[in-house]
């Protein structure tokens, strides 16, 4: 293995690869100078994710700690802060707030390792049900005990929900596969977006992670799992979050299996709530809530390459909208979109390079 190239900034050792003449990174590095802590530290990239969120890995010692830059006139991390407040004030495994200078948009964090969740599942399947017993647990913790913070947290309303929508139609649909759907289809997809929206409108409203999925779950050998990327919880639906675990975008399990989790979820919620959802009508809502997450995360990463320059994600769109159509068998309502991405969405993608 060849050894990254380093630099010395201020006394501060940094891995390098494409950091050279990185305005922001010197300035990083300036503000961890002044943290007596950190005197001699090392720092290595660590990730980057589909935001302009950037972390590295402060190394002291025998101790590490992540570095989070988040450029201000793209990112607020107030939100990250806040809501890393709330989950650990209900004894979720949410990063600590080391030290903020959020003007500038830099924060220090405590460090969880490098086991994420995926990585795991896909070198270690056996302990599938293990690992998602133990996000269930936490998700079933963030929806109790979070109760008390729901009223702070933006509402995933009526606009938010429509939007995320309009994303899988002007992005994936429109940007990348041109396709420009006709009259008769843009009634069918009005149709269905209302249906989407209703049906989030209608569930309880709970705490909402908003991304609460294998690439941002850690395996911690203590309160597993370790919580990420968290910074856009809303208010919503009770299913949203149950979906983006166990129907990922980033692997798949058996329909099956997935059932059997989501029950599992479901005698977990509180008596009364069980009895007034009933469990058809939560069956329901997993399954329609999950056509809503999938078009939205198809268009998510759509926008991440035709925006962004990052096309990596659209890997994973055949994998999102492959959830979509098997579900017409069960519900009806959604045959005009199931046809809609078999019959034009999937070869249209197989014709793209």
């Amino acid at each position: 293995m060849i050894p990254s190239p380093v630099c010395a900034i201020r006394g501060a050792t940094i891995e390098r690869s494409d950091h050279a003449g990185d305005r922001r990174l010197v300035q990083l590095t300036d503000w961890l100078r002044t943290l007596p802590a950190l005197d001699g530290f090392a720092l290595k990239p660590a990730s980057v994710d589909a935001s302009f969120r950037r972390y590295f890995r402060v190394v002291v010692g025998g101790d590490s700690y992540i570095a989070m830059d988040a450029p201000p006139e793209l990112e607020d991390c107030m939100p990250f802060v806040t809501v890393a407040s709330y989950l650990g004030s209900i004894g979720l495994n949410a990063p600590d707030v080391l030290a903020s200078r959020t003007d500038d948009g830099f924060l220090l964090l405590s460090d969880f390792g490098t086991r994420v969740y995926l990585d795991v599942l896909m070198e270690e399947p056996l302990r599938a049900d293990e690992l998602y017993g133990d996000a269930l647990d936490a998700l079933a913790v963030m929806q109790r005990e979070g109760e008390g913070y729901v009223d702070r947290l933006p509402p995933y309303d009526d606009a938010l929900l429509r939007f995320e929508l309009s994303l899988f139609s002007d992005w994936l649909c429109g940007r990348h596969l041109g396709i420009a759907m006709t009259a008769g289809e843009k009634r069918e997809w009005d149709a269905l977006c209302n249906l989407l929206v209703n049906t989030a409108l209608d569930q309880s409203s709970v705490f909402v992670h908003r991304d609460y999925h294998s690439r941002n779950l850690m395996v911690t050998e203590e309160g597993n799992p370790g919580i990420l990327d968290f910074q856009d919880a809303v208010a919503g639906p009770l299913c949203y979050d149950l979906v983006s675990l166990l129907k990922d975008c980033y692997v798949t399990w058996d329909a099956g299996r997935v059932s059997v989790w989501a029950l599992d979820y479901f005698e977990r919620l509180p008596l009364s709530l069980r009895e007034r959802i009933g469990t058809e009508r939560f069956l329901r809502d997993f399954a329609l809530t999950g056509v809503h997450r999938h078009l939205k995360a198809a268009g998510i990463f759509a926008r991440l390459k035709h925006r962004d320059g990052k096309v990596a994600y659209m890997n994973d769109v055949p994998r999102a909208l492959a959830y979509i159509p098997p579900l017409a068998d069960d519900h009806p309502e959604l045959a005009f979109l199931a046809g809609f991405i078999d019959d034009r969405v999937f070869p249209a993608l197989a014709r793209r390079p």
